[in-house]
């Protein structure tokens, strides 16, 4: 077992806020800065946090932050899987369907099972004030909806 950080702690304090994010519309929106920025004025230093996405059509990932490819394959692939206007079953027999949820136009039921695919949530650890994330990994939110939305995160912090 190898212990990166091998400290005594004892107080533990929380710490909820809630981000207000601001997408343009389908893709990933680097968010790190903003829970790091989130984390730096929480008073704590050393943790777990817990990021909470309060949508049904948008999902949260932690992917590369490096090559802007990735994240177009990935949004590619998603989109391949879960179409715009409808399905037909995987085995290829039978008829095509389309989705009968469009209360918000047609990307509303795509974005629904976009969401369902991915995650929600996300669970960090952090210390002196930032996300403990590889390399090049970065925390996205990702906007499945085509129009610009206004997002809301809950970060619940907890640690010392």
């Amino acid at each position: 077992m190898l212990n990166l950080f091998k400290e005594r702690h004892s107080a533990l304090a929380q710490s909820l806020q809630q981000l207000t994010l601001l997408t343009t519309g389908e893709g990933f929106t680097d968010i790190t800065s903003d829970i790091n920025r989130a984390i730096g004025t929480s008073g704590l230093n050393f943790g777990l946090a817990n990021l909470f996405c309060l949508h049904t059509s948008c999902s949260l990932t932690i992917n590369e932050n490096a090559d802007p490819r990735v994240l177009s394959d990935l949004a590619a692939y998603l989109r391949a899987l879960v179409p715009q206007r409808g399905f037909s079953p995987i085995n290829g027999k039978g008829e095509f369907v389309t989705y009968d949820h469009d209360d918000e136009g047609p990307d509303d039921m795509p974005a629904h099972i976009r969401t369902a695919l991915t995650a929600t949530s996300l669970q960090f650890s952090f210390q002196k004030g930032g996300l403990l994330l590889g390399t090049w990994q970065a925390v996205y939110l990702w906007e499945h909806r085509a129009r610009p939305h206004q997002r809301r995160l809950n970060l619940h912090l907890m640690g010392e």
